[in-house]
């Protein structure tokens, strides 16, 4: 699966940790969806983190497309809203 997180870079992550980072963006949908702000940064954070730590970073001359894009680290509550509904942004 390869990840791009806007204003970065594209990531490969193993199919394995395909399942764990739909946890994750799972988490981060429930809180916008409930209105709940406090968490949202963390949980945002940690999922930005897991595709950084547990992917391999793709060559910038390798031009594959993302199967999934993550707004960028700085986004807000709010604009998270439009991104971060229903199923999320990782493919099931």
């Amino acid at each position: 699966m390869i990840v791009r997180i806007s204003g970065e870079d594209q990531y490969e992550l193993a199919d394995d940790d395909a399942a764990k980072l739909n946890e994750l963006d799972n988490a981060v949908v429930e809180l916008v969806e409930s209105g709940r702000e406090d968490g949202f940064a963390e949980a945002y954070s940690s999922m930005l983190e897991f595709v950084r730590s547990h992917g391999t970073r793709v060559a910038d001359d390798d031009l594959q497309g993302s199967d999934c894009i993550l707004p960028p680290p700085d986004l807000s509550f709010a604009e998270a809203g439009a991104e971060f509904t229903g199923e999320g942004l990782i493919p099931d």
